[in-house]
């Protein structure tokens, strides 16, 4: 990478980060991508992406994401695999540490997304992107007219599976307790909603079938008990939580009460020239369109601010 000082470097390779990559090189910028080891970010996770503009046929999701990562090529920008083992947002330059080399920047935009919380099933691993999802947002539409089931208790968890009733004819939701912690209002949704069905005090064990490549069924277990019981659908939604990637960052930058980059005025962040784009800031909306859109900003954010003397 070098001894210079970087105009500014990204860190992430999901939509946000490879668009604030795209805008800061067309702003000459000569933007430095730190795409990590796991490169892409979710979409590569994902199957067909049918919600993204201006694609009315759908693509899969790793190849909306080479599509970005082309464009910014062509644009000039580099990429460097690896990942951030230290960062030092005290000093200026800026520095930081990808595996055992180190580089200084004058902007760093920091777009390294957050990870869905996961059972830590070899099946559910096999199975995600078929039939295994993390976002009924995004791939609810996949499943009309079929049984899927969705695990969690949170509001999150509520508002997924009554927004997977929309075309799912039945969602059974999973959950670990005899009660939810989703809101009243949230629970009086969904009690009194005819397609869903809870079963109470469960764990899924496995979900069936990798050696089909697509879910067929779940098989639970009561807590407390060794009895199994397996349920047929043909879809699983995890609903348990995200964890933004922001382990490094503890006491450099603020960070709200579960761990999301906090920013104003855009992507600005508690750090003068540190900004801060997609789902590692965003614990609401967490769509494709919308990291681009914030990536799009973090780059216009970074241009201004490196424009002042």
């Amino acid at each position: 990478m070098g001894t210079s000082v970087e105009e500014v470097i990204i860190l992430g390779s999901g939509p946000a980060g490879l668009t604030a990559a795209l805008y800061a090189a067309r702003a000459n910028l000569h933007p430095l991508l730190i795409e990590g080891t796991e490169a892409g970010g979710q979409l590569v996770l994902t199957t067909m992406v049918e919600n993204y503009p201006g694609f009315p046929d759908g693509l899969l999701g790793p190849e909306l994401i080479s599509r970005m990562r082309q464009q910014a090529e062509r644009f000039g920008v580099r990429f460097f695999k690896g990942d951030v083992t230290t960062l030092d947002l005290g000093g200026r330059p800026l520095s930081l540490t990808v595996d055992n080399d180190v580089c200084h920047t004058r902007a760093l935009i920091i777009a390294t997304g957050a990870s869905a919380n996961l059972l830590g099933l070899e099946s559910e691993r096999a199975l995600l992107g078929h039939g295994v999802s993390t976002c009924a947002t995004c791939d609810g539409f996949f499943f009309r007219d079929q049984h899927v089931a969705i695990v969690g208790g949170g509001d999150s968890a509520v508002e997924e599976a009554i927004f997977l009733t929309r075309f799912a004819a039945k969602v059974t939701l999973i959950h670990r307790r005899d009660k939810l912690r989703a809101s009243k209002i949230m629970q009086e949704r969904i009690f009194t909603n005819p397609k869903i069905e809870c079963l109470w005090n469960r764990r899924i064990v496995e979900i069936l079938d990798p050696a089909q490549g697509k879910v067929t069924g779940i098989t639970t277990r009561v807590v407390g008990s060794t009895s199994l019981e397996t349920v047929a659908c043909d879809g699983v939604f995890i609903a348990i939580g995200h964890s933004p990637n922001t382990k490094l960052l503890s006491g450099q930058l603020e960070l709200d009460e579960r761990g999301y980059i906090v920013t104003h005025h855009g992507t600005m962040t508690s750090v003068p020239g540190v900004f801060a784009a997609g789902d590692v800031q965003d614990h609401v909306y967490k769509q494709a369109v919308t990291a681009a859109g914030s990536g799009c900003m973090a780059a216009l954010d970074a241009e201004k601010y490196l424009e002042c003397p």
